[in-house]
């Protein structure tokens, strides 16, 4: 079960990915930058998108689990999530289940992608062998789906608007709960799975399109339908991730020997800034979560208060991609507040620099060696063909089940990771490793995972 939440989260980055044009689109649409028919085309352009995110989810997840990522698996995905949609809504038209429906179809989907793909059937029926069957045998699920969305989903939905209401009920503490189970979660890969109920999920704003009741769900696409009230499990990444991280990478920098300052500033700066302007973490994260998980518990706390005074501060700020610089520009004149966060993001600057440059220097927490990064980087350099490097760390290709990436880690499936050394993949240049279970393994590399991902595939 833990490894198919991994898959899970991994595949739910497929869809979240196109989220990012949506929101800026939606963000060029609401004119105040165009005005007249372009304004109009660019919000059409991204509501298309919000208005489709069960869609989005079943054809990305599907995609995402598929065995090398088939577009069969995909078609599958977006058959599953219209037939199973049109039926429910004939059995009970007040059924709402949101992007639940899409991912329950998409892991559907990209399940029976990996069993059916190579199905062989009678000569007469041929034609409709292999990955042909594939969106029948969906299409045939999806139906089975729907009938049991229209008559049970309602208890479903009963405890999912009881969730939310005891989570907003809990006011800050409740954003606190959620900041810190967001970061805890990072390392075994199902923030994702989380975010996708708050985001995607909690809570409802019905809004009038094209003359019709519309309800948007979640936080993310509840501050883009034009919710003032939404917002608030989002605001606060921006004082972690354009103020408290940097400020905690300085923190490292200045616990550094001297000696070793130049070439590990350079590192954390590129990390720090990446966090600053897109909003992306894990780079920064991943450099300390498993030299100092203590500094990783401190950070996950922080997460939390930041969170809970943005809402304090009544700011309410979403972004389409990440809390970055960029994200916070675009979407500043569709927040509420968004001045706030920056005198809150210089006092959690301060924060989280005390906080982290005392538990390092009490703790005594070394967060680089002397010259374990120069080894890394040289030995990469040194390396003619990385992928093959890579397959010999693995244990070989006859170790190799399956190889996937998300964003920032090299995802395995491997017959045994019991034999595999960690040295190994640090002289490549990991900054750690996961083993979730004796057949998986996570390598942590940075944004070039995928990169390492595909050239792993070409070799094979």
């Amino acid at each position: 079960m833990f490894s198919l939440l991994q898959k899970i989260g991994k595949a739910l980055m497929t869809p979240i990915a196109v989220l990012p044009v949506a929101a800026l689109l939606l963000r060029l649409g609401f004119g105040d930058i165009f005005d007249g028919q372009i304004a109009l085309i660019m919000k059409a352009a991204g509501d298309a998108i919000f208005s489709n995110l069960d869609l989005l989810f079943g054809v990305g997840i599907a995609y995402g689990l598929a065995k090398n990522n088939d577009g069969a698996a995909a078609l599958a995905g977006a058959i599953g999530v219209l037939i199973a949609k049109a039926v429910y809504l004939s059995i009970d038209k007040d059924v709402n289940m949101g992007v639940f429906v899409g991912i329950i179809v998409g892991v559907l989907a990209g399940s029976l992608y990996n069993r059916f793909h190579d199905i062989k059937l009678p000569e007469f029926l041929g034609f409709f062998g292999g990955k042909r069957f594939v969106p029948i045998v969906t299409a045939v699920s999806a139906i089975g789906v729907g009938i049991l969305a229209g008559y049970f989903w309602h208890y479903a939905q009963s405890g999912i608007d009881a969730f939310s209401n005891a989570i907003i009920g809990q006011n800050e503490i409740g954003t606190f709960i959620y900041g810190v189970l967001n970061r805890l979660l990072i390392p075994l890969g199902l923030h994702h799975i989380l975010n996708s109920v708050f985001w995607f999920q909690l809570g409802e704003y019905t809004h009038i399109k094209d003359g019709v009741e519309v309800v948007a769900n979640g936080d993310l696409h509840r501050f883009f339908a034009g919710d003032k009230t939404a917002g608030v499990y989002m605001s606060g990444f921006y004082v972690v991730m354009m103020f408290g991280l940097p400020a905690m990478a300085y923190a490292m920098y200045l616990n550094t020997p001297k000696n070793s300052r130049k070439r590990v500033g350079a590192i954390l700066f590129g990390v720090a800034f990446t966090s600053f302007l897109t909003g992306i973490t894990e780079p920064l994260e991943f450099l300390f979560l498993f030299v100092a998980p203590l500094l990783f518990v401190l950070h996950a706390i922080l997460t939390g208060l930041a969170l809970a005074a943005a809402q304090m501060l009544d700011i309410h700020a979403g972004f389409g991609f990440s809390a970055g610089f960029i994200d916070y520009v675009i979407n500043y004149k569709l927040a509420t507040n968004p001045l706030y966060i920056l005198p809150l993001g210089l006092v959690f600057s301060v924060i989280y620099f005390v906080t982290s440059y005392y538990t390092i220097k009490l703790f005594k927490l070394k967060i680089f060696s002397e010259d374990d990064d120069a080894n890394n980087n040289d030995n990469l350099c040194e390396t003619s063909d990385e992928a093959l490097a890579f397959i010999e760390a693995l244990g070989g290709k006859e170790n190799i089940v399956q190889t996937d990436a998300c964003i920032t880690r090299l995802r395995m499936s491997v017959k045994d990771s019991s034999t595999l050394q960690d040295e190994a993949f640090a002289k490549l240049g990991a900054k750690g490793v996961i083993r979730p279970d004796k057949h998986t393994i996570q390598i942590i590399l940075g944004t070039k995972a995928e990169s390492v991902a595909e050239k792993i595939k070409d070799a094979l």
